[in-house]
């Protein structure tokens, strides 16, 4: 067996396995950092979403922590002023890129971003950034969930399952920029590519991008 070492954070000492990622090892206890695009499984994490922002000692810069392989005797601080202006901003980032309009949304007070709002003391407004202008048509192709991609949040969670779960392959990223998105090999409707629909992606989807008909609905 794997002998465990320790590491503190925000002045509470855990055990972890060596290896694991902070991210991670911190959610296991019950502490709270900031994610969206975080896959426990992945090997080498894309650290997208630039939330999970930590400060460790000794380092001269807040680190991510999906990306941070742990350490004996590790000092973590979750929150300090630098790392909360760095979350700040690329949360408002995300923001101004995503539908805001909560009160219609199917993951409406379920959501990830709802959540970070919550924890960390954020807005679910615009101010510093203006809106970027995209049109998306809602791809309600498949029979028992739909796809609209003005609130998807480029995490890559609906990627990974769709590719490494569901072993698949019919979306992924494409384009650059303000311009990336998900979608379809040639942007074909899901019902019309290689999809499926076994649903895996909707289920790891943390907003309201990938959601159930039924959902909605309601």
């Amino acid at each position: 067996m794997t002998k465990e070492i320790s590491i503190t954070i925000d002045d509470k000492t855990i055990k972890v396995k060596p290896g694991e990622k902070l991210l991670w090892a911190a959610l296991d206890n019950n502490i709270y950092i900031p994610h969206l695009c975080g896959i426990r499984d992945e090997g080498r994490p894309s650290a997208g979403c630039r939330l999970c922002f930590v400060e460790i000692e000794g380092s001269r810069h807040p680190v991510t922590a999906c990306s941070k392989v742990v350490e004996a005797g590790m000092m973590v601080r979750t929150r300090s002023p630098r790392v909360d202006r760095l979350v700040k901003t690329a949360f408002e980032l995300i923001l101004s890129d995503h539908n805001l309009k909560c009160g219609s949304c199917p993951a409406n007070r379920k959501c990830a971003l709802q959540k970070i709002a919550a924890e960390r003391g954020l807005k679910l407004t615009r101010k510093r950034f203006k809106p970027l202008q995209r049109d998306f048509e809602l791809d309600d192709s498949p029979d028992e969930f739909a796809f609209d991609r003005s609130r998807c949040v480029l995490c890559g969670q609906c990627v990974w399952a769709d590719r490494e779960e569901a072993k698949v392959g019919a979306i992924g990223f494409t384009r650059r920029g303000i311009n990336r998105v998900v979608t379809t090999f040639e942007d074909l409707p899901l019902a019309d590519s290689i999809c499926t629909q076994c649903k895996l992606c909707v289920d790891a989807c943390p907003v309201g991008a990938l959601y159930y008909k039924k959902d909605a609905k309601k």
